[in-house]
């Protein structure tokens, strides 16, 4: 009995000691993101992905930085490797965490990247997939605000791009902006978008 009492308290020793190393990661990456070193926090979160094989969140962040890095590259190549390699770290993701609405607002967003990149190549093939992705998203986690603000800026720039009224979609910015105020994410869990949702809203009150 005393033995079995000794392996349970190693065991669990060891399972604190591993989540102190992985939040004790994650706090390392996300420090060097706030002091804008994205590639060095790029590469963190990389060796805990490596490290850490049931953690869905450093492939997730290492997709959304790549995915960010894509927004001011203009060299067609880079890009395309940036992008490629978001969505490599983001498929890693949805095999560990399941029917996960920041992972599908993610796979939106890179695709959004790629018609960016190259509408006429990416438009048909993508938009409805983006689409299709945010309404799954809004059905899992409908008070979401990243999820009713990307859902929202999705739809604006649709409808400016069919030369349609975006002022139907400022509600849900409006509102996304409201749940800012109160959201509490779980630890490293993504939180993002409230200057973006000020940003939108200002927009449609001009």
């Amino acid at each position: 009995m005393k033995r079995i009492i000794t392996i349970l308290i190693l065991a669990f020793t060891l399972a604190l000691n591993a989540q102190s190393n992985f939040e004790k990661g994650m706090q390392k990456a996300f420090k060097l993101w706030e002091d804008n070193k994205l590639n060095e926090a790029e590469q963190f979160f990389e060796r805990i992905a490596a490290a850490e094989p049931d953690e869905w969140l450093p492939n997730y962040y290492v997709a959304q930085i790549n995915s960010i890095k894509s927004w001011n590259e203009n060299d067609l190549e880079v890009v395309n490797a940036q992008l490629t390699k978001a969505q490599d770290y983001l498929n890693n993701a949805m095999a560990i965490s399941k029917d996960n609405y920041n992972i599908l607002v993610m796979q939106a967003q890179i695709y959004t990247n790629w018609i960016a990149l190259d509408g006429r190549t990416y438009g048909m093939k993508y938009s409805a997939k983006v689409t299709e992705l945010y309404n799954q998203a809004y059905a899992l986690a409908p008070v979401n605000p990243m999820v009713i603000l990307s859902r929202a800026d999705w739809n604006m720039g649709s409808a400016r791009y069919f030369g349609q009224d975006t002022k139907p979609f400022c509600k849900d910015v409006e509102k996304a902006l409201a749940l800012f105020e109160d959201f509490k994410p779980e630890l490293f869990h993504p939180n993002w978008g409230r200057r973006r949702a000020a940003e939108i809203l200002e927009s449609c009150n001009k």
